[in-house]
């Protein structure tokens, strides 16, 4: 599992390739926690390159979401396919973030 921050345009992008799953939570977790730091910047998880996510994943993703709620930022999906879109509508997600 790759995590890959860059900014961009004003916005902080957060690229994952790979596979989110129980073995690589932690290390996506530890790879993600600048976006914690982040105020007045939209922040842009690219997920064009993830395969898969687990319960663990979508956690790390609502955590995240928490977090920028509190630093008044706004935070974007972009690049799910349409499986892992479904894993997100399944589990109620798609009411809670905001797809690009």
């Amino acid at each position: 599992m790759k995590v890959t921050i860059q900014e961009q345009e004003g916005s902080v992008v957060a690229f994952l390739e790979g596979r989110l799953d129980t073995p690589t939570a932690s290390q996506v977790e530890e790879g993600l926690k600048p976006l914690y730091d982040c105020k007045g910047q939209d922040i842009i998880i690219d997920c064009t390159g993830l395969d898969y996510i687990c319960s663990s994943g979508l956690r790390i993703f609502l955590m995240i979401l928490k977090s920028t709620e509190e630093n008044e930022n706004n935070l974007f999906i972009k690049g799910l396919s349409d499986d892992l879109y479904a894993v997100f509508a399944m589990t109620g997600f798609v009411k809670l973030f905001q797809f690009m």
